[in-house]
Parts: structure tokens; sequence; C-alpha cells
């Protein structure tokens, strides 16, 4: 920052990537540097600008997002989705984007362009994320990008690895009103021990045929995704032990920190599961100090490279972190 240059900072999910921008943050705030944090989600903004106004008292923030009432504030420290950046135009000292893998910054070319337009010429950008592209991962092994890898967990216990387990043809069961049999015992362990948990299913329209299944084993077993208008009360229901559980889309693979919970995935095998997907999945889970570990299980039709890779890249971390003596086990 210092040096208004480019840094990816890829750290692992439950790093705390949030408490190590404080310093730097504080920092170019103190010389009078104008800061942006802009991260895909709305959702992300609404939970990062609490934190932020709790450290910076002193300083005004304004968080901008669609139908944001604080567009008008000038704002030294801006929390904002990426696609406010759109709005600016050499206004940064420092850019900071949270989470740069993620859908829509990653695929959407005119965001990138927006990004690097709403930074001052000579500015620093730094790049945040727990599972960068094969592109970012190129730009640093090419000496193009500075990077800072952050292996372990601010609690210093390693990431849960994920099991693969095999169950079948799970669409014929769901079609004959079943429920596989291994994740019916796994959904069952969870409910007789109160164990928080999240099910990722590959869409929507599967989830829905299979949420009364899954009722009859609790009633309050409940479904989100994109379009649930009651979607961040159905995550605060889980959070505070209202309901169970929830079937979910890919929607909640990044973002949600609730203790104890587990995490499972049905039709790993499919597109929609990339490595990128299930390292964030595996990355819901073990995140709290009281309660460092936990299950994760990929169900599957039949392995595939994703699902392979993201293992491999759980474990390298963990073995990074071994090595670093960043884990006390």
């Amino acid at each position: 920052m210092e040096q208004n240059k480019e840094l990816l900072v890829w750290a692992v999910c439950g790093a705390g990537k949030t408490e190590i921008l404080f310093h730097a943050v504080e920092k170019a705030l103190q010389n009078g540097k104008r800061v942006c944090l802009a991260t895909p989600r709305t959702d992300v903004v609404l939970e990062l600008v609490p934190r932020f106004r709790t450290v910076f008292p002193q300083t005004e923030i304004a968080a901008l997002y669609g139908g944001s009432d604080e567009r008008h504030l000038a704002g030294q420290l801006v929390i904002s989705t990426t696609h406010q950046l759109f709005r600016f135009q050499e206004a940064f000292d420092v850019l900071i984007i949270d989470e740069v893998d993620a859908f829509p910054y990653s695929a959407d070319y005119s965001l990138q362009a927006a990004s690097q337009k709403s930074r001052k010429k000579i500015s620093s950008r730094i790049f945040l994320t727990a599972t960068p592209s094969s592109l970012l991962k190129s730009q640093v092994k090419r000496g193009k990008l500075n990077s800072v890898i952050i292996p372990a967990r601010f609690h210093r216990k390693p990431i849960p690895v994920p099991q693969l387990v095999w169950s079948g043809s799970w669409e014929k069961s769901f079609r004959k009103k079943k429920i596989p049999p291994k994740m019916q015992h796994w959904i069952s362990f969870r409910l007789q021990n109160s164990i928080p948990f999240l099910i990722f299913f590959p869409a929507i329209k599967t989830m829905e045929q299979a949420l009364p299944l899954f009722q009859k084993l609790h009633n309050d077993i409940a479904a989100v995704h994109a379009e649930d208008p009651d979607r961040k009360e159905k995550v605060v229901s889980l959070r505070e032990g209202k309901v169970p559980g929830l079937l979910t889309t890919t929607i909640l693979e990044r973002g949600v920190t609730i203790p104890r919970l587990e995490a499972a995935v049905i039709g790993a095998e499919e597109l929609i599961f990339t490595e990128s997907a299930l390292v964030q999945i595996a990355g819901r889970v073990g995140r709290k100090a009281d309660f460092p570990t936990g299950d994760v299980t990929f169900f599957h039709y039949g392995k595939t490279e994703s699902m392979l890779s993201a293992v491999r890249h759980i474990k390298m971390m963990n073995k990074q972190a071994r090595e670093k003596g960043l884990v006390d086990e």
C-alpha cells in the first residue's frame, strides 16, 4: 500500500482477512488516503460496515450498494459492491477487492475495467481471496503480481478435509421420493446431536423437490436460494438454533460463519461445483476458535477433477501451515 503496488493476499477461508486489513486501512487513513473496499455481494457489505465503523469511529464511512441511501456521502473509506465502482473515476488511493475470484467480478470484464478506472493513477490495488483463479496464480508464477500466502486460520487449527462419499444416483432417489441412504444417515446424526448443517444442492428445482423429504426428518428444515426474499432471516434462524439446518444453492458458499456448523454437498459431481466452490463450502466448517473442527462430506455419483482438486487444495494449505508452524495439533 505504501509503495502504490498491486498485491494478491491468498488466505484460507477463516484466516481473518478482514482483521488483517485493519492496520493497512488505519495507516492509509492517517496518511489522508481515500480507501475503497469492494466486494461482490450486498450482504457482505452489510456485514463489513458495522465492523469497520466500530474500529474507525472517527472516519466517515460510506456503504454503497443497490438501494443504499448513503450515495451522497463522500466517505474517506468506502465499502461497496463491485458494481458501485462504475460511479467513480480516479477516486481512490487504495482499492481492496475482496473475493476477487467470485461472480460477477471474476467473469465481467467491464467490472474489472471499472475497478481500474476508479483508482488514482498512482495508487495501490490489493486482491483478497481464498481461491485464486488460474489467471491470478499464473501472474504470480510469472512474477507479474506480488503475493502473500496465509495458509492457516487465525485459531491455528487445520481446515477440515472433505470426505468423498459415493451415494448412488441421488436424482433417481429423489424422483422415487427417497433420500439416498448415506445422506439420510448423515442428516439424522446431525439432528440427533443438534449440530447445525448446510446441505448444498446443484439446482433450485432439485432442492425444492427434495425439501418435503427432508422435512419428514424434521419439520423445521428450510431451503434458501438467491431469489428468496427471506434468505437473510433463514440464515439468522440457523445461527440462532431456530432451524436445525438449511438446504441451499451455492449462494451460501461464502460469507457464512456459524458455530459448530457442518456441511454436505449432494451431487458434488455437477459442473456448478467447481474446485473454488467446493473449497469455499468446506471453508464454512470449523471457523470458530471454540469449534475449530467439523465434518464436510461431498456426496457424489462419480468423482470429478474439481472434487479431487478441492481436497488437494485444502491438504496443500494444511501442509504449508504445518511446515510454517502455524497450526497446533
